[in-house]
């Protein structure tokens, strides 16, 4: 596996920044987070400015982008791992070398009921601190 920060906009990319989004449409509370995280800009808007301030890493399995991080000021924003890579290791993976690379994260955003995100984090030794209620 290779991990490095994305540089440009490709079309593996995108197709892995489309999945995301749907899931995350799909999840408790995922509307109102990429409501928050768009801020009135469309999909494609937002991944080329965390791509403009160096702020996705994409992990590559045989030259193929199968996961990434998306991160700004100091906080982990998500990440995404296509569901056949799940439990082999790319989220630990992009979480260690983010750390190991830059300034550390101080936060991460985690969707309610997303058990596996939350005990990403936590096998980091990080607690759960704060928990955002609104009506939508």
């Amino acid at each position: 596996m290779e991990i490095s920060t994305a540089t440009h906009v490709n079309r593996d990319v995108v197709v892995l920044w489309c999945e995301a989004i749907a899931s995350l449409e799909a999840h408790r509370g995922g509307t109102a987070f990429l409501t928050e995280l768009s801020a009135g800009r469309t999909s494609n808007d937002v991944l080329e400015q965390f791509i403009a301030s160096r702020g996705l890493l994409v992990a590559q399995l045989d030259g193929a982008v199968v996961g990434f991080l998306a991160w700004r000021d100091a906080i982990i924003e998500g990440v995404y791992v296509r569901s056949e890579h799940r439990r082999t290791g790319i989220a630990r993976a992009l979480v260690t070398h983010l750390c190991a690379t830059s300034t550390p994260p101080r936060d991460a955003h985690v969707l309610p009921g997303d058990r596996g995100m939350k005990s990403l984090f936590e096998s980091f030794a990080w607690k759960a601190r704060l928990i955002t209620m609104r009506g939508e």
